[in-house]
């Protein structure tokens, strides 16, 4: 499936996803990478390998199953370098008629079923406003009038997980990665992005990140 047009919309796309595919580490990995936007972009409801992959490649679902599910839960590849390539060659555009005018700190939850998926637990979640089975993730966006650009993505670990050999072994959870509180990730978050250069500006953040006493000026050098 492609986003042919005739205005060069799917020439402009493959240079794009190109771009950020050139920090993945692998050549092999480009082509992987454009079809997870392409399926990410075009797949209706879950957006999961398998209907990436029914989307991409109806023709051969199985194999492009392998080469997405490869490219997501195997490749070693730095997501954080994605979204670094990302912010370098969107936020010109974004900020080409108005500066940023504020950074948006915030924990985003996505109920799961089941106990496997990383960090997954019951806790609070957001998006039904109570206690549930899910995962959290940490976020630093900018934001300008006009909208937003994710800057900073992190899937918090609850100490359970954090603690749990067996579990962290099975699910491939790096060796680094340390139990942190959500204004520890979300301070992790503030220092990268000013250590990148990202304009500093206002912070916009839930009562919970402002409350924690780390969040001082201080402590931001």
């Amino acid at each position: 499936m492609g986003l042919h047009d005739a205005d060069g919309t799917d020439t402009r796309f493959r240079a794009y996803a190109a771009e950020l595919a050139s920090v993945l580490g692998d050549a092999d990995r480009i082509r992987p990478f454009e079809d997870c936007c392409v399926g990410l972009i075009s797949a209706e409801g879950r957006k999961s390998v398998e209907p990436l992959a029914a989307v991409t490649a109806p023709e051969r679902t199985a194999a492009q199953h392998q080469s997405l599910l490869h490219l997501v839960a195997q490749a070693p590849w730095s997501d954080a370098a994605v979204l670094r390539r990302v912010r370098e060659h969107v936020l010109p555009s974004v900020t080409c008629e108005e500066p940023i005018q504020a950074w948006i700190i915030d924990d985003t939850g996505y109920p799961k079923k089941g106990h496997h998926s990383v960090g997954v637990a019951r806790q609070y979640c957001g998006q039904v406003d109570k206690q549930e089975n899910c995962q959290i993730a940490m976020s630093l966006s900018v934001a300008t009038h006009q909208g937003s650009l994710p800057v900073a993505y992190r899937l918090y670990l609850p100490k359970d997980w954090a603690e749990d050999p067996v579990r962290r072994a099975k699910a491939g959870v790096p060796e680094e990665i340390s139990f942190q509180t959500k204004p520890q990730i979300a301070l992790q978050h503030v220092r990268q992005a000013r250590a990148d250069g990202v304009p500093p500006v206002v912070a916009l953040m839930d009562p919970a990140y402002g409350n924690d006493g780390k969040w001082v000026s201080p402590s931001l050098t």
